[in-house]
Protein backbone atom coordinates (compact mmCIF):
# COMPACT_ATOMS: atom_id res chain seq x y z
CA UNK A 1 0.00 0.00 0.00
CA UNK A 2 1.43 3.37 -1.05
CA UNK A 3 1.55 6.38 1.26
CA UNK A 4 -0.60 9.25 0.00
CA UNK A 5 1.79 11.93 -1.24
CA UNK A 6 1.84 15.16 -3.23
CA UNK A 7 2.10 13.34 -6.54
CA UNK A 8 -1.03 11.37 -5.74
CA UNK A 9 -2.76 14.56 -4.61
CA UNK A 10 -2.09 16.30 -7.93
CA UNK A 11 -3.20 13.33 -10.04
CA UNK A 12 -6.37 12.74 -8.03
CA UNK A 13 -7.12 16.48 -7.83
CA UNK A 14 -6.89 16.78 -11.62
CA UNK A 15 -9.10 13.72 -12.02
CA UNK A 16 -11.72 14.99 -9.57
CA UNK A 17 -11.86 18.48 -11.04
CA UNK A 18 -12.09 17.23 -14.61
CA UNK A 19 -14.70 14.51 -14.04
CA UNK A 20 -16.99 15.92 -11.32
CA UNK A 21 -19.31 17.83 -13.65
CA UNK A 22 -19.00 15.60 -16.70
CA UNK A 23 -21.47 12.69 -17.04
CA UNK A 24 -18.70 10.12 -16.54
CA UNK A 25 -18.66 9.66 -12.72
CA UNK A 26 -15.94 11.33 -10.70
CA UNK A 27 -16.44 8.87 -7.82
CA UNK A 28 -16.01 5.96 -10.21
CA UNK A 29 -12.81 7.41 -11.64
CA UNK A 30 -11.40 8.08 -8.17
CA UNK A 31 -12.21 4.54 -6.97
CA UNK A 32 -10.40 3.08 -9.99
CA UNK A 33 -7.48 5.52 -9.71
CA UNK A 34 -7.06 4.95 -5.96
CA UNK A 35 -6.88 1.22 -6.61
CA UNK A 36 -4.34 1.57 -9.44
CA UNK A 37 -2.20 4.03 -7.43
CA UNK A 38 -2.31 1.82 -4.35
CA UNK A 39 -3.88 4.46 -2.09
CA UNK A 40 -7.29 2.88 -1.65
CA UNK A 41 -6.97 2.61 2.13
CA UNK A 42 -9.23 4.52 4.52
CA UNK A 43 -7.08 7.68 4.39
CA UNK A 44 -7.03 7.63 0.59
CA UNK A 45 -10.81 7.37 0.52
CA UNK A 46 -11.11 10.26 2.99
CA UNK A 47 -8.86 12.34 0.74
CA UNK A 48 -11.02 11.55 -2.30
CA UNK A 49 -14.05 12.79 -0.37
CA UNK A 50 -12.32 15.95 0.85
CA UNK A 51 -11.18 17.18 -2.57
CA UNK A 52 -14.79 17.15 -3.78
CA UNK A 53 -15.20 20.35 -1.76
CA UNK A 54 -12.80 22.02 -4.16
CA UNK A 55 -15.04 21.10 -7.08
CA UNK A 56 -18.13 22.40 -5.22
CA UNK A 57 -16.50 25.75 -4.55
CA UNK A 58 -15.63 25.98 -8.25
CA UNK A 59 -19.37 26.10 -9.00
CA UNK A 60 -19.77 28.85 -6.40
CA UNK A 61 -17.02 30.83 -8.13
CA UNK A 62 -18.37 30.23 -11.64
CA UNK A 63 -21.92 31.25 -10.69
CA UNK A 64 -21.18 33.79 -7.98
CA UNK A 65 -23.32 36.48 -9.68
CA UNK A 66 -26.34 34.19 -9.80
CA UNK A 67 -25.87 33.09 -6.20
CA UNK A 68 -25.50 36.71 -5.05
CA UNK A 69 -28.73 37.64 -6.86
CA UNK A 70 -30.54 34.74 -5.16
CA UNK A 71 -29.21 35.82 -1.76
CA UNK A 72 -30.34 39.41 -2.37
CA UNK A 73 -33.77 38.23 -3.47
CA UNK A 74 -34.19 36.15 -0.32
CA UNK A 75 -33.01 39.06 1.80
CA UNK A 76 -35.85 41.25 0.57
CA UNK A 77 -35.08 42.36 -2.95
CA UNK A 78 -37.67 43.54 -5.50
CA UNK A 79 -40.88 41.53 -5.73
CA UNK A 80 -40.01 39.69 -8.94
CA UNK A 81 -36.48 38.99 -7.71
CA UNK A 82 -37.75 37.57 -4.44
CA UNK A 83 -40.24 35.29 -6.21
CA UNK A 84 -37.52 34.05 -8.58
CA UNK A 85 -35.13 33.42 -5.68
CA UNK A 86 -37.73 31.52 -3.67
CA UNK A 87 -38.66 29.36 -6.66
CA UNK A 88 -34.98 28.65 -7.35
CA UNK A 89 -34.30 27.60 -3.74
CA UNK A 90 -37.51 25.55 -3.54
CA UNK A 91 -36.57 23.66 -6.69
CA UNK A 92 -33.09 22.94 -5.36
CA UNK A 93 -34.52 21.68 -2.07
CA UNK A 94 -37.04 19.41 -3.79
CA UNK A 95 -34.36 18.01 -6.08
CA UNK A 96 -31.95 17.50 -3.18
CA UNK A 97 -34.27 15.70 -0.74
CA UNK A 98 -34.78 12.31 -2.46
CA UNK A 99 -31.08 11.48 -2.72
CA UNK A 100 -30.41 12.83 0.78
CA UNK A 101 -33.07 10.61 2.36
CA UNK A 102 -32.23 7.50 0.35
CA UNK A 103 -28.50 8.07 0.79
CA UNK A 104 -28.85 8.30 4.57
CA UNK A 105 -30.70 4.99 4.60
CA UNK A 106 -28.32 3.12 2.28
CA UNK A 107 -24.99 4.78 3.09
CA UNK A 108 -23.53 1.83 4.99
CA UNK A 109 -24.61 -0.75 2.41
CA UNK A 110 -23.26 1.31 -0.49
CA UNK A 111 -19.87 1.84 1.16
CA UNK A 112 -19.56 -1.83 2.11
CA UNK A 113 -20.69 -3.50 -1.11
CA UNK A 114 -20.59 -1.15 -4.10
CA UNK A 115 -17.26 0.72 -3.83
CA UNK A 116 -15.19 -1.55 -6.07
CA UNK A 117 -13.68 -1.11 -9.55
CA UNK A 118 -15.79 -3.93 -11.01
CA UNK A 119 -19.16 -2.54 -9.87
CA UNK A 120 -18.07 0.92 -11.05
CA UNK A 121 -17.09 -0.47 -14.46
CA UNK A 122 -20.49 -2.12 -14.87
CA UNK A 123 -22.23 1.15 -13.99
CA UNK A 124 -20.04 3.05 -16.46
CA UNK A 125 -21.05 0.74 -19.30
CA UNK A 126 -24.76 0.81 -18.48
CA UNK A 127 -24.72 4.60 -18.06
CA UNK A 128 -22.93 5.00 -21.38
CA UNK A 129 -25.60 2.98 -23.16
CA UNK A 130 -28.31 5.15 -21.58
CA UNK A 131 -26.60 8.36 -22.72
CA UNK A 132 -26.32 7.06 -26.29
CA UNK A 133 -29.98 6.03 -26.24
CA UNK A 134 -31.13 9.44 -24.99
CA UNK A 135 -29.00 11.36 -27.48
CA UNK A 136 -29.87 9.17 -30.47
CA UNK A 137 -32.12 10.91 -33.00
CA UNK A 138 -32.52 13.85 -30.60
CA UNK A 139 -35.14 12.10 -28.43
CA UNK A 140 -34.70 14.30 -25.38
CA UNK A 141 -34.34 17.64 -27.13
CA UNK A 142 -37.38 17.01 -29.30
CA UNK A 143 -39.38 16.89 -26.05
CA UNK A 144 -37.68 19.85 -24.38
CA UNK A 145 -40.29 22.23 -22.96
CA UNK A 146 -38.16 23.95 -20.29
CA UNK A 147 -35.58 26.19 -22.01
CA UNK A 148 -33.97 27.66 -18.88
CA UNK A 149 -33.54 26.96 -15.15
CA UNK A 150 -35.85 29.86 -14.25
CA UNK A 151 -38.65 28.16 -16.22
CA UNK A 152 -38.58 24.99 -14.13
CA UNK A 153 -41.58 24.04 -12.03
CA UNK A 154 -41.51 22.11 -8.77
CA UNK A 155 -42.52 18.88 -10.54
CA UNK A 156 -39.55 19.21 -12.90
CA UNK A 157 -37.20 19.68 -9.95
CA UNK A 158 -38.62 16.70 -8.07
CA UNK A 159 -38.25 14.46 -11.14
CA UNK A 160 -34.60 15.49 -11.52
CA UNK A 161 -34.12 14.76 -7.81
CA UNK A 162 -35.52 11.26 -8.25
CA UNK A 163 -33.14 10.73 -11.19
CA UNK A 164 -30.25 11.82 -8.95
CA UNK A 165 -30.98 8.86 -6.66
CA UNK A 166 -29.55 6.58 -9.37
CA UNK A 167 -26.16 8.21 -8.72
CA UNK A 168 -26.01 6.64 -5.25
CA UNK A 169 -24.67 3.63 -7.15
CA UNK A 170 -20.95 4.43 -7.67
CA UNK A 171 -20.10 4.81 -11.32
CA UNK A 172 -23.51 6.06 -12.43
CA UNK A 173 -22.43 9.73 -12.11
CA UNK A 174 -24.37 12.41 -10.27
CA UNK A 175 -23.92 14.79 -13.18
CA UNK A 176 -24.91 12.14 -15.67
CA UNK A 177 -28.04 11.16 -13.75
CA UNK A 178 -29.23 14.74 -13.31
CA UNK A 179 -28.31 16.03 -16.78
CA UNK A 180 -29.61 13.08 -18.77
CA UNK A 181 -32.54 12.65 -16.37
CA UNK A 182 -33.36 16.34 -16.73
CA UNK A 183 -33.33 16.06 -20.50
CA UNK A 184 -35.68 13.05 -20.32
CA UNK A 185 -38.22 14.92 -18.17
CA UNK A 186 -38.34 17.91 -20.53
CA UNK A 187 -35.41 20.24 -19.78
CA UNK A 188 -33.27 21.56 -22.61
CA UNK A 189 -29.69 20.32 -22.66
CA UNK A 190 -28.41 23.69 -21.38
CA UNK A 191 -31.07 23.98 -18.63
CA UNK A 192 -30.38 20.42 -17.47
CA UNK A 193 -26.64 21.10 -17.36
CA UNK A 194 -26.96 24.36 -15.41
CA UNK A 195 -29.43 22.88 -12.93
CA UNK A 196 -27.08 19.94 -12.41
CA UNK A 197 -24.31 22.39 -11.49
CA UNK A 198 -26.53 24.18 -8.96
CA UNK A 199 -27.86 20.92 -7.52
CA UNK A 200 -24.28 19.87 -6.85
CA UNK A 201 -24.01 22.55 -4.15
CA UNK A 202 -26.42 21.17 -1.51
CA UNK A 203 -25.92 17.55 -2.57
CA UNK A 204 -22.15 17.50 -2.42
CA UNK A 205 -21.84 19.77 0.61
CA UNK A 206 -24.14 17.44 2.54
CA UNK A 207 -22.48 14.23 1.32
CA UNK A 208 -18.91 15.46 1.89
CA UNK A 209 -19.68 16.92 5.33
CA UNK A 210 -21.37 13.68 6.41
CA UNK A 211 -18.54 11.48 5.14
CA UNK A 212 -15.81 13.65 6.66
CA UNK A 213 -17.59 13.70 10.01
CA UNK A 214 -17.80 9.90 10.01
CA UNK A 215 -14.11 9.63 9.08
CA UNK A 216 -12.80 12.52 11.17
CA UNK A 217 -10.53 10.14 13.11
CA UNK A 218 -8.54 9.59 9.89
CA UNK A 219 -7.71 13.28 9.41
CA UNK A 220 -4.33 14.40 10.77
CA UNK A 221 -2.52 17.73 10.64
CA UNK A 222 0.45 15.97 9.06
CA UNK A 223 -1.68 15.43 5.94
CA UNK A 224 -2.79 19.08 5.69
CA UNK A 225 -0.37 19.96 2.87
CA UNK A 226 -1.32 16.96 0.75
CA UNK A 227 -5.04 17.53 1.30
CA UNK A 228 -4.72 21.26 0.52
CA UNK A 229 -2.84 20.49 -2.71
CA UNK A 230 -5.54 18.11 -3.92
CA UNK A 231 -8.24 20.60 -2.92
CA UNK A 232 -6.63 23.48 -4.87
CA UNK A 233 -5.95 21.38 -7.97
CA UNK A 234 -9.54 20.10 -7.96
CA UNK A 235 -10.90 23.65 -7.59
CA UNK A 236 -8.94 25.11 -10.52
CA UNK A 237 -9.57 22.12 -12.79
CA UNK A 238 -13.30 22.03 -12.00
CA UNK A 239 -13.64 25.77 -12.63
CA UNK A 240 -12.14 25.40 -16.10
CA UNK A 241 -14.24 22.30 -16.80
CA UNK A 242 -17.55 23.95 -15.83
CA UNK A 243 -16.95 26.82 -18.24
CA UNK A 244 -15.80 24.52 -21.04
CA UNK A 245 -18.78 22.19 -20.60
CA UNK A 246 -21.32 24.98 -21.03
CA UNK A 247 -19.59 25.99 -24.27
CA UNK A 248 -19.62 22.34 -25.35
CA UNK A 249 -23.34 21.68 -24.82
CA UNK A 250 -24.24 24.76 -26.85
CA UNK A 251 -22.90 23.00 -29.95
CA UNK A 252 -22.65 19.25 -29.32
CA UNK A 253 -24.39 16.30 -27.68
CA UNK A 254 -23.24 14.13 -24.78
CA UNK A 255 -22.84 11.05 -27.00
CA UNK A 256 -19.03 11.23 -26.87
CA UNK A 257 -19.19 10.78 -23.09
CA UNK A 258 -21.41 7.74 -23.57
CA UNK A 259 -18.83 6.10 -25.82
CA UNK A 260 -16.06 7.05 -23.38
CA UNK A 261 -17.91 5.44 -20.47
CA UNK A 262 -18.45 2.21 -22.37
CA UNK A 263 -14.81 2.02 -23.49
CA UNK A 264 -13.44 2.74 -20.00
CA UNK A 265 -15.83 0.32 -18.34
CA UNK A 266 -14.88 -2.51 -20.69
CA UNK A 267 -11.16 -1.80 -20.21
CA UNK A 268 -11.53 -1.88 -16.41
CA UNK A 269 -13.58 -5.09 -16.54
CA UNK A 270 -10.94 -6.72 -18.77
CA UNK A 271 -8.14 -5.55 -16.45
CA UNK A 272 -9.72 -6.88 -13.26
CA UNK A 273 -10.85 -10.09 -14.94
Amino acid sequence: METLGYGHAIILGLLEGFTEFLPISSTGHLIIANDLLGVNDARGKAFAIFIQLGAVLAVCAAYRDTLVDVARGLAGGPGAGRVRALRFCTNLLLAFLPAMLLGALLHGFIKAHLFSPVTVACALVVGGVVILWVESRGRAQARARVPAVDDMGWRDALKVGLCQCCALFPGVSRSGATIIGGMLVGLSREAATRFSFFLALPTMFAAVTYDLYRNRHLLEWADAGVFATGFLVAFVTALLTVRALLAWVARRSYAVFGWYRIALGLIVLAYFA
